[in-house]
């Protein structure tokens, strides 16, 4: 199987860059996924910030509150930062259509950013398989979202915690004032297109929403009309649901989803978790970042005894020994002690004379020697 992700240069030559797993380790790996909704903003973000686990940006996400470890993008390059497409500190991956586009403000392409990998893109994936590691590109339901779990789940990532995703748009505190003047209460768990349209029935028009002052619809300064404001949260909505199709595949696959995020459509079929419990899990998970004191750290020459620990040791897997050249824990050379029953099989049989098997048998058979025998059955 090819590769999943990839470089490409100027004249399109293509080489494969193998991250798949990169990330993993011998506890699941954590990793911040970074949304653009408004509750970015209301949340202790400096803990984020600080917090040692990586973070994945998407699109104009977390942009002056939160610098990314990692970043991808599905629309157009235009609508992005040049600060991003050049920081050589931020791991950037983009579908490989994007190559050819020039970074905003610049003469270069995409592809000669620092830091940049590409991939292809997966049109026919449905929920089933949402996660499955025969995939040799990246799921694309037309979101960056989406995109960007599956991305951190090839990398190697199985907890990711989910900060600023809101995946909902609400009117704004005037809208809904003006709203109940017609009889119209808005639902904050209901469909932005069902406001809407009972405003439209009661007589009020989308272009008197529109004088109001709208959003906010993200952390950053960006407003959008009612209409487009309600393709949104459909757009939301959507992927909302395809994901909670999709959780048995996640589940298969060990991917658990976390949010933090209060009030998030996520919320109602994925765990939630407040930020204050989830920063003390992650210090207990991979110990304390900045430690009281570091006095005497530098004297230490042995690996303290672990004495709360029962016994370690290291073994190796079941009838196995080292190939030749290397050492076993123990310091005694070896190889597959199945190997060698190969090489007795092969010189012993009437195919060979004796004078020229018998030689590789006696060093077949004191290779063996180092091979533990267990008796596993009476008789």
């Amino acid at each position: 199987m090819l590769p999943i992700f990839q470089r490409i240069a100027t004249d399109q030559t293509v080489s494969p860059v193998a991250l798949e797993g990169t990330y993993a380790g011998p506890i699941p790996s954590s990793c911040w996924i970074i949304g653009g909704g408004p509750s970015l903003a209301s949340l202790p973000v400096d803990d984020i910030r600080k917090s040692p686990i990586p973070k994945m940006g998407i699109n104009l996400s977390g942009v002056g509150l939160i610098r990314p470890n990692f970043w991808t993008a599905y629309d157009p390059s235009s609508r992005f930062l040049q600060s991003i497409y050049l920081d050589p500190g931020i791991m950037k991956f983009v579908p490989r259509r994007r190559a050819g586009d020039f970074i905003p403000e610049t003469t270069f392409k995409v592809c000669e950013a620092p830091n940049i990998t590409f991939f292809d893109r997966d049109v026919g994936r449905g929920f089933a398989d949402f996660l499955d590691p025969g995939h040799s590109k990246i799921v694309d339901w037309a979101d960056s979202f989406v995109q960007a779990i599956e991305i951190l789940y090839r990398l190697g990532f199985r907890k990711l915690l989910l900060a600023g995703c809101d995946m909902r748009v609400q009117p704004s505190r005037e809208q809904i004032r003006l709203a109940s003047t017609y009889g119209v209460k808005f639902s904050p768990f209901g469909r932005l297109r069902d406001f809407v349209h009972h405003c439209e029935r009661a007589g009020l028009t989308t272009d008197a929403l529109d004088r109001c002052v709208a959003g906010p619809h993200y952390h950053f300064d960006e407003r959008k009309t009612i209409r487009a404001a309600m393709r949104t949260d459909e757009h939301y909505l959507r992927i909302v649901q395809a994901l909670r199709l999709s959780r048995r595949s996640m589940a298969t696959a060990g991917l658990k989803i976390v949010s933090v995020t209060p009030h998030s459509r996520l919320n109602d079929y994925f765990a939630y978790q407040p930020l204050r419990k989830l920063l003390r899990e992650i210090e207990a998970d991979i110990g304390t970042v900045a430690p009281a004191s570091l006095r005497g750290r530098y004297q230490h020459v042995e690996t303290p005894v672990l004495t709360r620990y029962g016994p370690i040791e290291d073994i190796l897997p079941y009838r196995r020994i080292p190939p030749t050249g290397k050492t076993s824990p123990t310091g005694e050379p070896g190889r597959f002690d199945d190997e060698c029953e190969i090489v007795v099989e092969r010189h012993i049989g009437p195919e060979k004379p004796a004078s020229h098997s018998i030689p590789r048998l006696v060093r077949a058979l004191e290779r063996m020697h180092d091979v533990p025998e267990t008796i596993c059955e009476e008789g």
